[in-house]
């Protein structure tokens, strides 16, 4: 059975993950993100809520 003999695709199988991890990963972890999350100074502590029925 042709499709248990791993050489023709492991092959390929490898070397594709070669060319992801040493050409790809760099260009694409080099972006920069343009809305990274902001640290808040946040003074006030927030009020409890007024429940009418309690």
């Amino acid at each position: 059975m042709p499709q248990l003999n791993p050489g023709p695709w492991f092959f390929i199988f490898m070397m594709s993950w070669l060319i992801y991890l040493i050409i790809l990963m760099p260009k694409i972890s080099s972006f920069k993100m343009f809305n990274e999350p902001m640290m808040q100074n946040i003074k006030n502590k927030p009020q409890p809520w007024n429940w009418p029925w309690t």
